[in-house]
Formats: structure tokens, sequence, C-alpha cells
């Protein structure tokens, strides 16, 4: 079949690859010049399964109620006259209660563990290298409270395969030295030792570098600038080059890949998709010591911070601003990543040469992304991955090349409008 992709960030290029390999004509469609150029470009690094906790939990709505109107907090709402917003607040509401959290984590895991184990074959199969790491990944903990609410979600993870083991303040620093240097504010930790981390923009960009040597063809500089519909199909969709050159690009089949802005592309369908984006930084520090920097990926939950080594480069990402489609870059925020890097490891880094960047996130309520049909018969998702894109880009790719291709993905997951039956050769069905 000739399938069209849209979006070429680090889900739009996994999808793209695993298309191709099932034996499909594959097209790329993306405004930038090259592959994963916005959210992919300067992410947290961490493949991480072990993050599985929804923001959408029992104790958020508090926290967000006290987060409201403080600059430099972890997750921020930024309340605007925005219905969009307003409704995908009301749907992270929903999904604080006991019983969502289970569900949700359940599907975070479940697709978690599958995508991680698909990167680990696909990193083999193409050879990528990408400053990848496989020492896992250790959440450190500066709160009692927050350490002893931990306690009953990593015993769901566990339930649900996610190898996560408790550790004692003393255990972290034996796992990472360099924590040493806030032994006094650590109160326990965990640690996932199967997770890994890497440059996400670096692989999203060698894997498009393999996928057109496999032959699919990229249309980089190229916007999106329309769609044309009969009944419940999508016939094609209008594009502008560079140049200003509009034309349509017909296909089989479409998959929408296109992060944030997926929910806008979905409405000129007459689709509704609620992802809302949540602005994420990042910091990138020069390794000045590599004795006083840490090896192991690690994860801040105080300040919700994930810190990945990425070669002679130190990542550090994380918060959540919602606040529509602004980019801005928040000087505030950054600055309050750096602070926090000095509080804890104030041996490692003098705040100098830092890199700052913003990128815009496709937030679900759930957190749960959207992988299946749409309810256009050839439209199929791959969007509303939020913080973890790079953790489940591998994963999602893989299947929904399945789904498209018309076989049962073997990953048990809540797909979108399928009902995956995994007897006696069915095939998907729409919901």
């Amino acid at each position: 079949m000739k399938i069209l992709v849209l979006g070429a960030g680090v889900t739009g290029i996994t999808t793209a690859w695993f298309l191709r390999q099932a034996g499909h004509e594959v097209t790329v469609v993306d405004r930038q010049p090259a592959a994963g150029l916005e959210t992919s470009f300067a992410n947290g690094g961490q493949i991480s399964v072990s993050h599985a906790e929804p923001w959408a939990n029992p104790g958020a709505p508090l926290k967000v109620l006290k987060w409201l109107g403080q600059e430099d907090s972890p997750l921020l709402f930024r309340l605007r006259p925005d219905l969009r917003q307003w409704l995908w607040g009301l749907g992270f509401l929903r999904n604080c209660t006991p019983a969502r959290t289970r569900h949700n984590i359940r599907q975070i895991v479940s697709l978690g563990l599958y995508s991680r184990a698909t990167l680990q074959q696909l990193r083999q199969d193409a050879q990528l290298q990408y400053d990848q790491r496989s020492q896992g990944i250790l959440h450190f903990y500066t709160s009692q409270a927050e350490f002893d609410a931990a306690q009953a979600p990593a015993r769901v993870m566990r339930e649900f395969g996610c190898e996560l083991d408790m550790k004692t303040a003393d255990e972290c620093v034996q796992i990472e030295p360099a924590l040493a240097q806030c032994r006094d504010r650590i109160v326990g930790g965990s640690m996932t030792p199967s997770d890994e981390s890497g440059d996400a923009h670096q692989f999203t960009q060698q894997l498009a570098q393999r996928c057109a040597e496999a032959g699919v063809v990229f249309l980089y500089d190229t916007r999106i600038v329309g769609v044309a519909r009969q009944a419940d199909t999508l016939s094609a969709v209008r594009i502008a080059s560079s140049e200003g050159i509009v034309r349509e690009l017909k296909a089989d089949r479409f998959v929408l890949c296109l992060g944030s802005f997926s929910a806008g592309f979905a409405r000129e369908l007459g689709l509704s998709l609620n992802i809302y984006p949540a602005k994420g930084y990042s910091v990138t520090l020069p390794v000045l010591d590599p004795a006083k920097a840490f090896q192991v990926s690690l994860t801040d939950d105080e300040y919700k911070l994930v810190f990945s080594r990425l070669g002679n480069r130190l990542r550090i990402a994380g918060t959540a601003e919602l606040n529509g489609y602004d980019t801005s870059l928040n000087l505030l925020r950054c600055e309050a990543i750096v602070r926090r890097v000095q509080q804890l490891f104030p041996e490692m880094s003098d705040g100098r040469d830092a890199r700052y960047w913003t990128g815009l996130r496709p937030a679900t309520p759930s957190n749960v992304p959207y992988i299946g049909r749409s309810k256009i018969h050839n439209l199929f998702l791959n969007t509303g991955h939020g913080t973890l894109g790079w953790t489940h880009a591998a994963g999602s790719g893989r299947a929904i090349a399945d789904i498209v291709s018309g076989r049962v993905p073997a990953l048990d997951f809540a797909f979108t409008g399928t009902q995956a039956m995994r007897s006696g050769g069915a095939s998907l069905q729409p919901a």
C-alpha cells in the first residue's frame, strides 16, 4: 500500500521505518528541513518504563492548586480563555481517581516494556549509535512524604511487569556516587536497572537516514495546508512547498504523527483528539569534570526533572507548562532548572555554557497516547505521547505498522478504535 506519514519526529520516523519494513510504499511529510527538529530535538533522553505514574493521579489536584501562579513549579497551568485547555483540564481531573490511575499505569507500563525491547532490537538491526547508555534509571526522592506516596504506584508497576526496586538513600549513592554531593537531601529512591537513556535527536536523524536508504521518500520544508475528504475516507492532503507550490498528495492510508498539532489536523476532519501542548524545558551543560558528573540516568521526583548523560553533555529536562501553543523561552523556568542542578551537584557544574531549549509535548489527560484507527477509516493515529514520546516511540511505531497492515500487535494495550482479537487468526475490527 501507499502510505503517507504526517510528521518526522521520533514517532513519525519509527512509524515510517516499520511500515517500510512491512513492505509498504512510504512518504513522510514535515514542515521542518530535517527529522527530529521539534519535540524530539532536546528532550530528557530517558527510555523510562519506570516513569509510568501519570500526571493525573489522586494526589495531583492539590499539587496543581498549590502550584498555580508559581513560575518555577513543575506543572504550571496558565489559565486561558481557551475552551480546549479547560476541556483537557476536566479530562485530567477525571483521570485522578485511584481506578483510572491504576488503569493508565497498566497501559503505560505495557507499552513501555514492549517499546524498550523493540528499541533494543531496532538499534541492533539498524546499527544505530546515539550516546545510548544501558545503566538503568535511578529515581531519587528529597521529600519523605513523596517517597512514602511512591510506594503504592511502585507496587502497581511491579505487578504489571516493571522491574523497579526501592532503595535506601545510601544505596542510591552506591548506585550513583555523584549523589554523594546531595546525600543529606535524599530520603530514598527506586532503581529500574533495565531502563536506558540516549539522544533522541541523534536516534531520529540516524533512523531517518536508514529509512531513506530503504526507499522512504521525505518531503521536508513542506506544510500541510488542507485535506480532501470523501464521506468517511481521507482521499488526499494538500501540501505547500517552501516555494509556495501547492499540490495534493494521495495515499491508500495516512498515519497522523503531528504531536501537539495532531488535534488541529483532526478537527479539519471532524475528529476530536483531547491533546493539549505541554511545554517542556531542557538545559544542556558540558561535562566539566567526568569524575564528579553522574553516569546513571536520574529522576528528581520533587522537581520532576530527569538527568541524562549524553557523551560529554549533561541533559536536564522537565517541568510542564500548559499555555497553549506559545513556544517562547521562559528564562525563569530554565534558570530554575540550573539552580536545582547546582543545589544537588555543586561540584558538577558552574552553570556556564548552558544551552536552553523548549518544546511542545503532545499530552493527553491520562498520559496514554492515541494509537490505532480513527473514525476516518484510512486515517490511523500515533500521537499524544506527552513526556514519553522517546520511551514509547519504537513500540508505538511497530504497533501502528501492524495495525495499518491488518495485523494484531503483540502488545496488550487499549488501542484506539480497534478491538485486538487474539484468537484463531481474527483480524482487527473497528470499535
